[in-house]
């Protein structure tokens, strides 16, 4: 699903011209560090902030110097990942989306947009 939702992402801009496709960085839990997601973000230019788990670690270590060199990962940016774990926790904090009772992606989808207009009007401040 990783590629699929890299294919539908857009960026867009402030001013004219098209939405990006291609965003400048990645940030992901270890959940996201295998072989094919990092050689997709290597292929298209994205630099991969995501930690090795410690049993990739463990192999790695093992096989020697054949094991080849850790990835890069950079510790400070990797700390701005918790504002987009907060921003999935709020959307979540509505029962509907986080136990995932629709069967169609469509209507979850409407959804989440529902839940974004919810937020977004209490951000406002002007509402009740």
């Amino acid at each position: 699903m990783f590629t699929h939702l890299m294919d539908q992402l857009k960026i867009y801009r402030t001013g004219p011209g098209r939405p990006r496709t291609r965003p400048n960085r990645v940030r992901g839990d270890k959940a996201y560090s295998s072989k094919a997601i990092r050689t997709h973000l290597r292929d298209r230019g994205i630099v991969a902030v995501i930690p090795q788990p410690s049993d990739q670690i463990g192999h790695r270590k093992r096989r020697g110097s054949t094991g080849g060199r850790p990835p890069s990962f950079d510790k400070e940016d990797y700390k701005g990942r918790n504002v987009v774990e907060r921003n999935f926790n709020t959307f979540k904090q509505w029962r509907a989306l986080a136990t995932r009772y629709d069967k169609l992606a469509l209507t979850y989808r409407g959804g989440a947009v529902l839940r974004a207009i919810s937020i977004w009007l209490t951000a406002l401040g002007d509402t009740p």
